[in-house]
């Protein structure tokens, strides 16, 4: 490519004392050698080289002149692009065209706006252009404005407004206009397809594209893309595998476009195995290529794969785009693979993602959802742009980490930036209350949310609330709440409430809680443990029988509990009394010594958190292997001291552990990292981020 530059360089240019001058009407020959030149270059991205070349001729015309605005706009040098506009002899409305889509591409609306008020002379493509820039920027009212006011209209004219109503949620708007317009093409067909599957409607995605296959119209490898998202998320896996038969029939298969659709369809529909077969026999696989198959094996949960293929694509030397860097720490989310995370983060900055917010949101919620919240709140404040979405991950991270005076702090910063919450902020804010004994700032936050015509109160929102009553002991008020709601209580309801119950061992209410459940869900096997852990722990053995026995009857299975570690790159996983693993012996040895500290520092076992009639001495001997302990115990050995530990729970962490961990963590001098079903608990020279309320 290179080569073929220098030779069409090595032409004899003349140098005039000033580049924009006007000078005598050339030959019809020497202005196309010279748009020739020009288009090459910029046709193969080398905008520098273009612009000496175009320094170099006598006296560009309008026609050069637009090719290097076009160049610049596509390169993101907007400023470049205005100067050589300003500069121009004289203008056509082709060269105003450009230069509003060069803005309107580099994301200067407002410039767009005002260069389209300043134009002589406009066309169909001029009113096209600024329209389709207004939609995409979300301003849809100024967009339909415009649109009505067009002198003229033509086909890409009505599909820009469709897409426009279609990505602003105005699927009906879009469907009318899609009706009334006098001509349709593959494209406004495609529009609406893609159109009704983002908004939710896949089911009539479907239809359209059968209404559009019945009329005769040749679908594109787009067409064929939108329609097998359709199908992924309908989820009709047969249709879609038709569909990839037409597509290969049709001489699509190749395309990357239907390529990665078809692995992702296939992800989405469970068959991953399927997604990978199709990428086996490609050799030139581009970004997009295995960023699907590396999100599809995130879809699938299987997390180690999707890093091995992050992996293997950075070797192989194709850049990462922020959707990769995304896919793979959600990967290492669903892995607490903190480590491995951090080398995610690296990779990124060494490309030079590290500022893009896509890429620092996800980090955002991998250093929060490995319990690493302190790197998380740097990575957010490190952040020069940030969106609703950045808020969400960093006020639900430090909720969910006991940081919730923080996640307070924050929701009234992102108030001050002028950015408006939606569900997801207000679910973290009430959880933060949660977790941290809030009460009044718990029913202040759900005042204001009330108060929010944009958001809606939802079942999650009034769940925190019931949790929030039931953790601090007033059920009366939790219940009252429960009967006020606008909405039918769900099982989501009824297991806030049980779960208090598990923390003040009110058996009373828990009953009416679980007799809810099971009215609702008769085979909800959370409901019957923790019913069967609130009789334990209050001593009702018969009770627990009686409920063990529904358990078996009804083929319920209790999950066991299980705790976890990650060593570099490697997962240990224990249950309670575990004698499986080959470091047993030091691990006993470790928990003996563990036990003489904690009695030396005046620790007591709480024999009220084994949960099977037994004696005492078998309750502490039971309470002594729980799996967290195990875990900590095995995480003292293998690692450096003064490292933070970090261990996973399936299950809610019991008491007796929370304070020997606590004391734990003083005694070894180190922090500990403790993440139940609940929330993540940071365990420090003695204390709890939990407060002990949890």
């Amino acid at each position: 490519m290179k080569k073929l530059s220098s030779a069409l360089c090595r032409l004899s240019l003349p140098k005039p004392s000033n580049p924009f001058a006007v000078a005598n009407v050339r030959s019809t020959e020497e202005i196309w050698r010279w748009k020739s030149i020009l288009s090459h270059l910029l046709r193969n991205k080398d905008i520098e080289e273009a612009q000496r070349i175009f320094l170099q001729i006598p006296s560009p015309d309008v026609h050069l002149f637009t090719m290097m605005i076009n160049g610049y706009s596509q390169a993101n040098r907007i400023n470049d692009a205005l100067h050589l506009f300003d500069n121009m002899p004289d203008r056509d409305i082709a060269s105003w065209n450009s230069i509003i889509k060069g803005c309107l591409d580099c994301g200067d609306l407002c410039l767009a706006q005002k260069l389209f008020t300043e134009m002589p002379d406009r066309n169909v493509i001029s009113w096209t252009s600024i329209v389709n820039g207004l939609a995409k920027y979300g301003c849809i009212d100024a967009a339909e404005k415009l649109f009505y006011k067009m002198p003229e209209r033509d086909t890409a004219a009505w599909n820009s407004m469709i897409t426009g109503y279609c990505d602003n949620c105005r699927i009906h708007d879009a469907q009318f206009l899609f009706e009334k317009m006098p001509h349709r093409n593959v494209i406004s067909w495609t529009a609406m397809i893609g159109g009704h599957d983002q908004n939710g409607d896949s089911y009539k995605a479907l239809c359209l594209f059968h209404q559009m296959w019945v009329r005769g119209i040749k679908p594109t490898s787009s067409t064929f893309a939108c329609v097998l998202t359709a199908c992924a998320n309908s989820p009709d896996s047969e249709l879609g595998i038709q569909i990839h038969a037409i597509v290969i029939k049709a001489g699509y298969a190749e395309e990357n476009f239907t390529l990665t659709s078809l692995i992702t369809f296939y992800a989405k529909c469970k068959q991953i195995e399927s997604s990978s077969k199709l990428l086996d026999g490609i050799e030139d696989r581009n970004v997009y290529l295995w960023t699907a198959l590396i999100t599809g094996y995130g879809l699938n949960g299987r997390h180690e794969e999707a890093l091995d293929e992050f992996g293997k694509m950075v070797w192989s030397a194709i850049k990462p785009n922020e959707s990769t860097f995304s896919s793979s720490l959600n990967s290492c989310c669903g892995l607490e693979a903190l480590d491995r995370g951090k080398g995610i983060h690296a990779t990124a900055i060494k490309q030079g993602f590290d500022f893009d917010v896509f890429v620092g949101n996800s980090l955002v919620v991998m250093y929060s959802k490995c319990g690493d919240v302190a790197d998380g709140l740097k990575m957010f404040n490190s952040m020069s742009k940030r969106n609703l979405v950045s808020w969400n991950s960093i006020i639900v991270g430090c909720a969910q980490n006991g940081y919730a005076s923080r996640a307070l702090e924050l929701f009234d910063e992102m108030s001050a930036c002028r950015i408006k919450p939606d569900e997801i902020t207000f679910v973290g804010l009430l959880t933060a209350c949660s977790h941290s004994n809030m009460i009044e700032k718990g029913r202040q936050i759900f005042q204001l949310l009330k108060e929010n015509p944009s958001v809606d109160v939802r079942v999650e929102h009034c769940a925190c609330m019931v949790d929030i009553f039931g953790r601090s002991g007033n059920f009366d008020e939790a219940e009252e709440f429960i009967r006020g709601m606008s909405v039918k209580p769900n099982v989501m309801i009824w297991l806030a409430l049980l779960s208090a119950c598990r923390v003040h061992c009110n058996v009373e209410i828990a009953r009416k809680a679980a007799g809810e459940i099971f009215n609702l869900d008769p085979y909800n096997s959370a409901a019957y443990v923790l019913l069967s852990n609130i009789y334990a722990s209050a001593g009702k053995w018969n009770d627990v029988a009686q409920t063990r026995v529904m358990m078996r009857s009804s083929g319920i299975v209790k999950i066991p509990g299980s705790s976890w570690i990650t060593v570099h790159e490697s997962r240990y996983e224990f249950v309670c009394g575990d004698r499986s693993h080959p470091l047993t012996t030091e691990i006993d040895k470790k928990l003996d010594w563990l036990d003489e500290k904690l009695k030396e520092h005046g620790y007591v076992c709480e024999k009220t958190f084994a949960l099977h009639d037994v004696d005492d001495e078998q309750k502490e001997h039971s309470l002594k292997y729980h799996s967290e302990k195990i875990a900590v115990a095995f995480g003292l050995i293998v690692t450096a001291n003064g490292s933070t530990i970090r261990v996973m729970k399936n299950l809610r962490v019991c008491g007796d552990c929370h304070t020997a961990i606590k004391l734990i963590s003083m005694i070894v001098e180190r922090e500990i990292v403790l993440r139940d079903s609940s929330r993540f608990h940071h365990f420090r020279d003695g204390l709890c981020s939990c407060g002990d309320y949890w």
